[in-house]
């Protein structure tokens, strides 16, 4: 094989027990008695079929490809190498496996941001920066920690490495799928931050956060949007010299997510610590991060961490999928943000009439008004509001699953819902869950409108109990689409999907609503979600907790200029790629839009 090309081979879904080895069979270089693609001969001792190895020397690359297209489970990939990858990886995970090319450098008193697709390698680069993992350098002999400092010598990385090699680098990790905690830890949360208070900050991080009022409930009472505060909090108030925080904003209304970002930012600021971050709104991660690295390649083959670039021009780039610096092509196709997002309102046939509506919980536990409105055909319906101000109860009430207290909820519609807090329980295939839902299962549309932009394929023989939260959320996603309804209604569809994911599922979910008069309603705190997707919006107000308020339906600049002056953040368009982005608080165009009455972007 050229040397810019590698063979990967995922054992997950390489299943010897159900194929006949067509790769092995039909390799030319196997047919003329080479020995390209083997058997591991790790399951012969246990009476199972073998599992494949391809010898990388052997195998004739890409431009042959026959084994990729033979095996049924699509368990292969051959893949050409960037040219410009001429080092060796810093990490590989043995022949036919994962590689990883470059690491993040993380400075003192910076927040340092990552970006790219999941799957790319980020946190393998992460248990490399903590000590965790010892680089190989792609290499089969072994290697120390001085064969890795001699490779990083001359770079910015040169220090941190000598700081691991010497065991003097402490790191606080706040993992990706919060709503696993309750898995790991039994207790109340007092317990469990009171544990991490090393720095002596957790009041202020409790009352910042908004965390008191559930400090003695139980772990898994908690919702994700709290179990996402306490895991922040019990991050933040560790006393170390390195932070890595995996994805901040899941579950969190935007008003927390800038708090977020705030209390990140002080404490590289003021304590002089080192922050690195992996986030997936845009928005926040251009507040956030001074800055950014991105990641991309092919997830589960390789992955690639460029240099540090500006924030600004990262992001940009990276919709783009152009890297001016590296000179590299990463996406075909760019993420482009509408010029004057608004779309005019939609004024076709009204799908529904809904009266007033209250709901309330208890003894004056919680209460929500919803002002009657209409339900255009064709829309897609935009909500926003805080956490705990009733967007998922509103969604309860349009589904049936709850009764108001006022106010008439029987809307005579078929609905599909996607619920926020995705769960499994049941023991099944992908392909079968979803062939159950729909007798458009496996047809040109919706392959080609449900599954490819939802990256379905290569998940659909896994059952639905191994998958991650971001692949849960996709199929959850599928099967909401995939059912015959009058109403599809999603909430926060866009939880724990990278960048290019969202994208994707939100164009999926667009282009649903045009090309079958679908309507649709999304909540989401995703800004770009809601300004990709939305033609009207509600907005929900009030005290989170005790009282919620929700609008009719309105036009999206009205929508947004309520919602975002609500909490006193103000948007920009950025002038390359019309991105929304957030106004630095205090700053010249944030005061000047605030006078104007105009929060959500200067027109």
């Amino acid at each position: 094989m050229a040397d810019d090309s590698i063979a990967v081979v995922d054992l997950d879904r390489c299943q010897p027990d159900r194929c006949s080895y067509e790769c092995k069979n039909y390799c030319p270089p196997n047919r003329t008695g080479k020995e390209c693609i083997t058997l591991r001969g790790e399951e012969a001792d246990q009476g199972q079929p073998d599992q494949i190895h391809i010898s990388e020397e052997i195998c004739l690359g890409e431009t042959c490809g026959i084994c990729v297209e033979k095996c049924p489970f699509d368990a292969i990939e051959i893949i050409n190498l960037p040219q410009e990858l001429q080092d060796n990886p810093v990490h590989r995970y043995g022949e036919n496996a994962f590689s990883l090319y470059g690491l993040p450098a993380p400075q003192e008193g910076k927040v340092t941001g990552i970006l790219g697709p999941n799957g790319i390698g980020k946190t393998t680069a992460v248990r490399i920066l903590e000590g965790e993992l010892q680089p190989n350098l792609g290499r089969d002999e072994t290697v120390d920690w001085d064969d890795v400092l001699e490779a990083y010598r001359g770079t910015e990385l040169q220090d941190y490495i000598a700081d691991v090699r010497d065991g003097e680098v402490t790191v606080a990790r706040k993992p990706q799928y919060v709503d696993q905690i309750p898995e790991s830890f039994d207790g109340n949360t007092r317990e469990l931050l009171e544990r991490t208070d090393e720095r002596g900050a957790l009041d202020s991080l409790v009352e910042r956060l908004e965390i008191g009022p559930v400090m003695d409930q139980a772990i898994e009472d908690l919702s994700g949007g709290e179990l996402q505060r306490v895991a922040l909090a019990a991050t933040l108030a560790r006393d170390t010299d390195f932070y890595f925080l995996d994805e901040v904003t899941p579950y969190l209304d935007i008003g927390q997510r800038v708090t977020a970002a705030r209390l990140i930012r002080e404490l590289a600021e003021e304590e002089n610590r080192s922050m690195l971050v992996v986030e997936h709104d845009l928005a926040i991660l251009d507040l956030l991060a001074d800055t950014l690295h991105v990641a991309y390649g092919e997830p589960g083959a390789y992955g690639v961490i460029t240099s540090p670039k500006s924030v600004r021009n990262g992001i940009n780039e990276y919709l783009s999928g152009y890297l001016d610096n590296e000179n590299m092509r990463i996406r075909q196709d760019p993420i482009e943000f509408e010029e004057h997002a608004p779309r005019t309102a939609t004024h076709g046939d009204v799908l529904v009439d809904y009266p007033d509506l209250t709901k309330s919980y208890g003894d004056g536990e919680f209460t929500l008004e919803v002002k009657g409105g209409e339900i255009h055909r064709n829309e897609v319906l935009g909500i926003v509001g805080p956490n705990g101000i009733g967007k998922s109860t509103f969604a309860k009430l349009l589904t049936g699953n709850l009764g108001p207290t006022a106010g008439d909820a029987d809307l005579d519609l078929d609905i599909s819902y996607k619920p926020q807090y995705v769960t499994i329980d049941q023991h099944m295939r992908v392909d079968a869950f979803l062939s159950s839902i729909t007798d458009q299962f496996g047809s040109s549309y919706w392959n080609t409108e449900i599954a490819q932009p939802l990256q379905l394929e290569r998940i659909m023989e896994q059952n639905l109990s191994d998958l991650s939260g971001g692949e849960r959320q996709r199929v959850a996603i599928a099967a909401c689409l995939s059912d015959s309804a009058d109403l599809y209604l999603l909430d926060e569809p866009s939880a724990h999907l990278d960048v290019e994911q969202r994208v994707q599922a939100t164009s999926a979910i667009r282009r649903y609503a045009e090309q079958q008069d679908a309507t649709v309603m999304v909540i989401d705190h995703d800004i770009y979600t809601i300004d990709l997707l939305a033609d009207r919006l509600m907005v929900f107000e009030g005290e989170p907790a005790v009282a919620g308020h929700a609008s009719k339906p309105q036009p999206m600049r009205e929508g947004m200029n309520e919602f975002l002056s609500n909490l006193e953040i103000t948007f920009r368009r950025d002038e390359r790629t019309s991105r929304p982005r957030i106004n630095k608080p205090e700053s010249q165009l944030d005061r000047e839009q605030k006078r104007e009455g105009e929060y959500y972007y200067s027109p």
